[in-house]
């Protein structure tokens, strides 16, 4: 206690110096201060990391002209042929940006106030949603909304048997989430805040770019392109300000877990856009796109068992495949992504490497932190669909496929953004326990401890 309140005295607003061991991994580089400027770096990462800025800075860039020259040739061929109507296009699209930004910040303040009923909430309202958004899809009766539908109806029975098949694990859900946001970050609501606005805004401003697409289609066969562009820039982007507010969240979590020391959320989330944008964007782009190949893997594996039929003879690969890009590519990663300054793909492989020294790989791989905040934007985007689609439906029903899905794609992203800060103190907590898994450290309780004696029995 000497040593902390030492810390806390000789900090001032700018910098504070941390003593962390050396030893704790081996070829790390433990950050030195609130605003380090992160020096150490290898010359291969560090022209990765500012390719990858670069690349996410050009791209905005170009979104934004493509975005403002369809917005305004749209309104422009719209006053002229009148085969598009933007009083009927945009207003279901709009409000339902807005219900999702609403939506959004509600689940956050249920999670940190009442993480028991919000993980169950989900895991029963989300499949709910899906089916009253597929069977509204089947109500619409076009080509893409019945096959919209299908898919909408398959998921929510998916959500379904999920759901009953994890729910022994909620218990422990709850305690480590409940343990892990015990105490959030200060400011943390004004950080939750300013990046539901940013998502609201941009979102709104894609939203205008699509419908100008929508009025040029009859003009150019491009359109479908320029729409599949702004939708990919609206994934990168909402992705990358997800992970920056974990990246920075983690990086508070981890200092506090691991040695008591509080850092500024001000200053973390300064530190991550003006030093870590482009390792960021690199893992924004990996995440999903592991995530992708391995929920696939899995549902292979599942589907062909052990059987020797030919559609099934790679499934021991692709399973193989999938476990080392996990290893490679995980959302763990982000902790020392933050705190180290590592590239993504070495934090990855350093915390995913230390789980399984300390064996917790098992109990990493079956969180249903990151199911919990998924099914929080499936209901999102759920929600936002709904509006989008009901609106659409009595005012001009051709619009209300196409705005249906983009409503959800929207709510989707728009959900996500806030649930990153509890997702990150999950993850920070696990890789602080982690470092230091002694039952002599007095900074964990006994719910890892007695969480792993109970798959032991499971297996035994």
């Amino acid at each position: 206690m000497s040593i902390l309140s030492h810390l806390n005295d000789t900090r001032d607003t700018h910098s504070i110096h941390v003593p962390v061991q050396e030893d704790r991994l081996p070829h790390t580089n433990p950050i030195q201060g609130q605003d380090s400027g992160f020096p150490n770096r290898t010359v291969a990462r560090e022209i990765s990391r500012r390719l990858f800025k670069v690349l996410f800075y050009s791209h905005l860039l170009l979104i934004t002209v493509l975005t403002l020259f369809l917005t305004i040739y749209g309104l422009i061929v719209a006053s002229r042929n009148h085969q598009f109507y933007p009083l009927k296009w945009y207003p279901p699209l709009l409000s339902s940006t807005v219900s999702a930004g609403i939506v959004a910040f509600t689940c956050q303040w249920i999670t940190a106030h009442r993480p028991s009923k919000a993980i169950r909430t989900a895991f029963w309202l989300s499949p709910l949603l899906t089916l009253a958004m597929g069977a509204m899809f089947v109500y619409i009766e076009s080509a893409v909304s019945m096959v919209a539908g299908v898919v909408a109806l398959v998921s929510a029975l998916i959500q379904s048997l999920y759901g009953c098949w994890v729910s022994p694990r909620f218990e422990y859900a709850t305690k480590i989430l409940s343990i892990s946001i015990t105490f959030p970050p200060a400011g943390i609501m004004g950080l939750v805040f300013s990046s539901i606005l940013t998502g609201i805004l941009y979102s709104c401003f894609l939203v205008a770019g699509i419908g100008g697409a929508k009025a040029i289609e009859s003009k150019t066969k491009l359109a479908a392109l320029f729409i599949l562009a702004i939708l990919l820039s609206l994934g990168w982007t909402m992705q990358f300000l997800k992970n920056v507010v974990q990246v920075s969240v983690s990086r508070i979590m981890y200092m506090n877990f691991s040695s008591g020391v509080h850092i500024d959320t001000r200053v973390a989330f300064h530190d991550t856009i003006k030093y870590l944008t482009g390792t960021v964007s690199i893992g924004s782009i990996l995440v999903p796109l592991i995530g992708l190949f391995r929920g696939f893997a899995r549902s292979m594996s599942l589907v062909g068992g052990e059987t020797d039929e030919f559609m099934f003879s790679c499934v021991g690969c692709y399973v193989g495949i999938a476990s080392a890009l996990v290893r490679r590519g995980n959302r763990w990663g982000f902790v020392y992504v933050g705190v180290y300054d590592k590239g993504f793909v070495q934090s990855s492989s350093d915390t995913w490497e230390m789980f399984s020294r300390v064996g917790l790989e098992q109990l990493i791989d079956s969180d249903l932190t990151g199911s919990f905040c998924f099914f929080c934007g499936v209901a999102g985007g759920a929600i936002s669909s709904l509006v989008s689609g009901i609106w659409t439906i009595l005012i001009h029903k051709n619009y209300a496929a196409e705005s249906s899905i983009y409503a959800f794609l929207i709510g989707y992203f728009m959900c996500r953004l806030p649930m990153a800060w509890p997702q990150a103190c999950v993850s920070a907590y696990y890789v602080a326990y982690a470092e230091n898994p002694n039952p002599q450290n007095n900074r964990f309780d006994s719910t890892i401890p007695m969480r792993l004696q109970q798959l032991q029995r499971a297996r035994a």
